[in-house]
């Protein structure tokens, strides 16, 4: 499975650079798992907290239309506005939303609350991936930040597995996350690093990083970014009192577990090739 979840992650990057500015398999990816892990958040919340689910798949996938909507607009503060439209219509529609269902006091502030949770977690922060292919330069270069957005902290999710499962000891989380350790943190996050190096420089553009300093600031920063990410994760799962998100990847849990990591860090990237320019 993780076999097939790599070759379609790199199908998205390589095919869509030819494709610009429509970036189809970009937006069936995002589209289609974003959907799938609000389904999964959803199911998991239960019907006791019973998010408003039809305002919760409306904004994510609102969220996932509007990268593609607004591209021809130039990558400048616009795109922001918009976003910050968007989100202020939610806001309010939550409140209507409820406000047209209301039936007896009890619950409503936590339904509100939570939608808003998974329209912004589920919808918002992959903007910041998506837009990623948007940024100024050309499309090859694009497609390098995207693997390096997509791959550093995966490769750090692993890292932290599998020197956790080896030599790992010193509990990090032992309430939230009993498994994870301190020697498997510092494995991931030095295989975060070694993966932005070696994508950066194996890359048809490289080197887009500039240089190792940048390099292993990418990863320490991308990498702790997608570790925070699979711990909020794990919030969540502690707090459902559930192992995994739902059962739909095998070996990997739910879509939710996949792509935990890529969500978080997906902003941080965004700051590196946007405000920094690189």
């Amino acid at each position: 499975m993780s076999a097939i979840l790599i070759a379609l992650t790199l199908g998205m990057i390589l095919g869509d650079q030819h494709l610009a500015p429509y970036f189809p398999f970009l937006f069936l990816f995002q589209f289609g798992l974003t959907l799938a892990a609000c389904r999964e958040l959803v199911n998991l919340l239960g019907p006791q907290r019973c998010p408003q689910t039809v305002v919760c798949y409306l904004g994510v996938a609102v969220f996932v239309l509007a990268n593609w909507f607004p591209s021809y607009l130039g990558y400048d503060a616009n795109f922001f506005t918009f976003l910050t439209g968007i989100l202020a219509g939610f806001l309010l529609l939550v409140f209507l939303y409820e406000m047209a269902t209301f039936a007896a006091p009890g619950r409503s502030v936590e339904r509100m609350a939570l939608t808003w949770l998974i329209v912004a977690y589920l919808g918002l922060l992959p903007c910041f991936f998506a837009q990623i292919r948007w940024l100024p330069g050309d499309h090859q270069a694009n497609s390098v930040r995207i693997a390096l957005a997509a791959f550093v902290p995966k490769c750090c999710d692993i890292g932290a597995y599998g020197v956790g499962r080896l030599i790992g000891r010193t509990k990090m989380t032992p309430v939230l996350s009993p498994k994870k350790t301190w020697e498997g943190a510092l494995g991931g996050l030095a295989t975060a690093v070694l993966a932005a190096v070696a994508i950066d420089r194996l890359g048809p553009t490289a080197v887009l990083l500039q240089d190792l300093r940048w390099e292993i600031g990418f990863g320490l920063s991308v990498g702790l970014a997608g570790m925070l990410g699979d711990l909020a994760e794990s919030l969540l799962k502690r707090d459902c009192q559930t192992k995994d998100a739902s059962a739909t990847v095998p070996g990997f849990g739910g879509v939710l577990d996949v792509v935990d990591a890529i969500i978080f860090s997906a902003p941080v990237a965004f700051l590196w090739f946007y405000l920094i320019r690189i």
